[in-house]
């Protein structure tokens, strides 16, 4: 029987494997190395010790109401995309609510995880933590590793010929990457265009001589801000789409989907992304655009070569005098305080049962949370593995036998790409991979009971936003105040914008009652075929950022 788990790490996986074993009558230990919570989230100036965290001015991509702790809204006078600063307030405010600090031993790090010499019989496991120069070993009954997969930049110098050998400027991760101050005046050439690519170009193009932005792939970029100002997530990460996408062919949904970012501004004009193009992914971003079509920032194919001040692209072309090379490469996930034994049973997460446990091990008592990229807030994400987890754990959930939890390892495995992107390889459709975890833990709402039991719910949880509140309606863990959370998220959404009131004789909400009543015989069809043909599986986009 588990009692006793330890926790690596106290960022959100942590925080939320803490509060999921409490709920189960289990006795956590969280061990995190830094001197508070938050994890990446907490900002810091220094890059010292190899500590991963953002830079000053970053915002979530994700909105509040997507992206919270599922039995904890997020407070109603929050914007919808918060900076660093209000994201790990909230962070401390659910700490305290639920009393998860005493929890949490800080400034300890994990030095080593180890199984046990009776582990087939016990399933415990050694674990030796080092505070202030002083080691201690302790046992535990299971472990819940949440240090994500921000772990180790990935610097692939390797493929930039002359890059540490001929370039006398300077080259620098995003990792080390603070504010603007050190690139003003700068002719700055960053490598890359994710997430962090596009939000880092955008920003220096305001202080530096000029931008370079080297992308290798088609991008589709695209806003927070969807139609009538609303967050975009909250707009197209509803059950009615997800349905959509299951139930249309792929070539459909891509065009219609191609046609919409589109509309926005043509991406071929841009050299960002062509509809011909099968491979391709997609960022948030509202202002690299405009850079784009004001010149500070210039975009540019991959990089072939460096000299000693310039960088020479695989189309032919050469930009002179570059003085800093900026790589937005992403990051690789490593567990050395993991014996070499366990390790070697994933080489990426790919290779553990539903991306959490490893399956050839005899006793299902290590879980890895969190090491899972999302199409949509992967805090969500984190939250859903450590209910299903700590269910196991208590013993109200059971996993497969070992050979059928290989097959789904098998089965899900993805081709190998060409150069693949660890992080690529990660993405998976925000529903579908919630919906399995909580179908998993006996937590995941049934549309057609619920309407027949609350038809209003119903249609709020089918066509609106696929907020997390949905996973405490019903089974181990339900929430009161879910099905509030619910019919009231869209007051939350608008109330920090609610600084100025401007008159409007039209509140829509007769609009909405119509939309309802169209809505019902929709719900009816959607209900039979659900009840007809299987849930949806995996999405046809499970490899992009919706």
């Amino acid at each position: 029987m588990v009692r006793r788990v330890a926790v690596i790490g106290a960022g959100v996986g942590g925080l939320a494997s803490v509060k999921c074993c409490l709920d189960e009558g289990l006795e956590p230990t969280c061990f995190e190395r830094s001197e508070d919570i938050g994890g990446v989230w907490r900002y810091t100036d220094s890059v010292d010790g190899g500590r991963v965290s953002v830079y000053r001015s970053v915002i979530t991509n994700t909105s509040k109401e997507m992206s919270c702790f599922s039995d904890f809204p997020c407070p109603e006078d929050f914007p919808s995309f918060l900076p660093h600063g209000l994201l790990l307030e909230y962070f401390q405010m659910y700490a305290r609510h639920f009393d998860l600090l005493r929890h949490i031993r800080f400034k300890t790090t994990a030095l080593s995880v180890r199984r046990c010499p009776d582990f087939a019989t016990s399933g415990q496991w050694e674990v030796v933590t080092e505070t202030d120069g002083t080691r201690e070993s302790h046992v535990f009954d299971a472990v819940m590793v949440c240090t994500g997969h921000y772990q180790k930049p990935y610097l692939p110098l390797a493929s930039f010929p002359g890059i540490e050998t001929r370039f006398k400027g300077r080259y620098l991760h995003s990792q080390e990457y603070k504010d603007v101050e050190a690139f003003r005046g700068k002719r700055v050439l960053v490598v890359g265009i994710g997430n962090t690519g596009g939000d880092l170009s955008a920003e220096l193009s305001r202080v530096a001589a000029k931008v370079f932005l080297s992308a290798r792939s088609n991008t589709w970029v695209y806003s927070r801000i969807s139609d009538h100002g609303f967050p975009f997530d909250m707009v197209n990460t509803t059950r009615f789409n997800h349905f959509l996408d299951w139930l249309l062919p792929s070539a459909l949904t891509n065009r219609i989907r191609f046609r919409r970012f589109n509309s926005r501004f043509n991406h071929a004009n841009y050299g960002l992304a062509s509809t011909k193009s099968s491979n391709f992914k997609m960022i948030i971003n509202e202002e690299l655009p405009f850079c784009l079509l004001s010149g500070t920032v210039v975009l540019k194919p991959n990089v072939k070569e460096f000299t000693e001040s310039s960088a020479l692209f695989e189309d032919g072309t050469t930009e002179e005098n570059i003085d800093v090379v900026l790589f937005a490469t992403g990051y690789m996930f490593s567990f050395p305080f993991l014996e070499e034994s366990v390790r070697s049973l994933f080489d990426d997460n790919r290779s553990l049962y539903k991306r959490i446990f490893p399956p050839q091990l005899e006793r299902p008592t290590l879980a890895i949370i969190g090491l899972v990229q999302l199409t949509g807030s992967v805090m969500v994400g984190a939250e859903m593995q450590a209910r299903w987890v700590t269910g196991i754990f208590a013993g109200w959930n059971k996993l497969p036998p070992a050979s059928r939890m290989m097959a789904d390892v098998l089965k899900k495995r993805p081709p190998v790409k060409r150069n693949p992107s660890k992080r690529v390889n990660l993405k998976l459709s925000f529903i579908s991979y919630n919906d399995e975890i909580a179908s998993c833990a006996g937590i995941k709402p049934s549309m057609p009971r619920l309407l027949l039991t609350d038809p209003r719910l119903a249609l709020a949880v089918f066509f609106g936003p696929c907020t997390p509140y949905q996973y405490r309606l019903v089974g181990r863990g339900k929430w009161s105040g879910a099905r509030d959370a619910i019919l009231t998220q869209w007051q939350r959404t608008l109330k920090p914008l609610r600084t100025r009131v401007a008159d409007d004789s039209d509140d829509g909400s007769n609009g909405w009652r119509w939309m309802c009543l169209l809505a019902l015989p929709v719900s009816l069809a959607v209900v039979f075929l659900l009840s007809k043909y299987p849930q949806p599986g995996w999405s046809p986009w499970a490899g992009t950022q919706l």
